[in-house]
């Protein structure tokens, strides 16, 4: 032996027992990280305005909250079903069936922790290492970060301003290879809020068709969330010729203002719900059965709340495009959906900023937007596209007002 030790060795002699390396493949998000910043400026008493998670600023529907306390009472406390109790699996149908106009058996139906461990189990149960996902982007980073530790390869589409943020049937045609295994479709789309209609989503079903080898994911988790009279449509039910190759994926998070109950779901083949309820067995098991009572009640009872939601992120919206167009180097695509606009800032970059910071990248914009004018955003980069920010519109309306002005005020400021 030569006694020559790998990375993890050397840690581990070094300073005790070492980390796996498939942590170095994933970093923590940077809406998560620009959080935890505004959190540590509010602790030291700084007035911060938080724009960056995805997180509604309304009550969780009341008759949800009631379901979720009854059926404690109950005693509905025990162990869940892995794959999600039968009350809640017959409201996940019926809420296919009734959105969409797609019928899955209860056996092609599973609920996660979130609609992120729907997407976690679904990479780890087909993703080997060499193979290759189609991300158009802008896109949420988890998906790159999920292949990544599976030890897969993201391979990006751009979906540029010019076509509005979406994927064009030609670009992700060229990007797919015999190494495929998944392309992500995310509508409404975040960062950018962008909506792909049903005849653009026909597009990429036609494409989708000449590759046979590769699943189709839509990550339909903002899909009540459109303005203007945009109608949403999800992929398998454009191409119910490609149902049995895509898994539809939502939940209550963002329709019901149920962040905190995590509870998701998705539809898709059985032999993959099978696998990916298999997955979820090795790392959480069954989900909370109260909160998949409070989900049932939210998917089943009265949608008036979800209507005062849609109008209220429409109006503020309305009022972020309005403002940040106003700002000197900014300017902001109007999104048909989401809670999220991605202003472009490249008229800002070259300069320097009233506290002395020269700004040569979005990251520094957002950097510098929070230790000078105490608002945060998320960089573009983190979404895989420059120069941009994304900027949440899930706050108060004043809230987002007051950021948007000094965002204004740090555009004016700029020499």
């Amino acid at each position: 032996m030569s006694g020559q030790t790998g990375p993890g060795q050397a840690r581990a002699s070094q300073s005790g027992p070492g980390l796996s390396r498939r942590l170095g493949r994933v970093e923590v998000a940077a809406s998560v990280q620009m959080t935890i910043k505004a959190r540590e400026l509010r602790a030291a008493g700084k007035n911060v305005i938080s724009l960056t998670l995805g997180e509604p600023n309304f009550d969780s529907p009341p008759h949800a909250i009631e379901a979720a306390h009854q059926a404690a009472l109950k005693g509905d406390t025990k162990y869940p079903p892995q794959d999600g109790t039968r009350v809640f699996k017959e409201a996940i149908q019926r809420k296919f069936k009734r959105d969409s106009g797609l019928d899955y058996a209860l056996d092609e139906i599973c609920v996660g922790n979130g609609g992120k461990q729907c997407l976690f189990n679904a990479i780890m149960a087909t993703v080997d290492p060499g193979d290759e996902v189609v991300i158009p982007v802008p896109s949420w980073i988890a998906y790159a970060q999920m292949t990544q530790l599976c030890e897969g390869t993201p391979v990006f589409v751009n979906c540029p301003q010019n076509n509005g943020f979406k994927p064009r049937a030609e670009d992700i045609d060229a990007a797919i290879t015999p190494n495929t295994k998944w392309l992500i479709l995310n509508n409404p789309n975040n960062p950018t809020g962008a909506c792909c209609s049903a005849a653009e989503l026909r597009a990429i079903a036609d494409v989708m068709l000449k590759h046979p080898h590769v699943w189709i994911l839509s990550d339909d988790m903002y899909e009540h969330l459109v303005f203007g009279g945009f109608q949403h449509a999800t992929f398998a039910q454009v191409a119910p010729e490609l149902k049995n190759r895509t898994l539809t994926v939502s939940g209550v998070s963002k329709t019901y203002a149920m962040t905190g109950w995590r509870i998701g779901f998705a539809g898709g083949p059985r032999a993959l719900i099978k696998a990916m309820v298999n997955m979820q067995g090795q790392a959480t098991a069954g989900i909370s059965t109260v909160g998949q009572a409070a989900a049932a009640a939210a998917l089943d009872g009265p949608q008036d709340g979800v209507q005062v939601q849609i109008e209220a992120y429409q109006r503020r919206r309305d009022i972020a495009v309005e403002l940040l167009n106003a700002c000197k180097g900014i300017t902001c695509h109007k999104p048909e959906g989401a809670f999220y606009v991605f202003p472009n800032v490249a008229g800002c970059l070259g300069h320097t900023t009233a506290g002395g910071r020269r700004l040569q990248t979005d990251e520094d914009v957002c950097l510098a937007l929070l230790e000078e004018k105490y608002v945060a955003t998320v960089h573009g980069a983190a979404y895989h596209m420059s120069p941009y920010l994304r900027i949440s519109t899930a706050t108060d309306d004043a809230s987002l007002v007051e950021g948007c002005r000094r965002i204004a005020a740090f555009c004016e400021a700029l020499r």
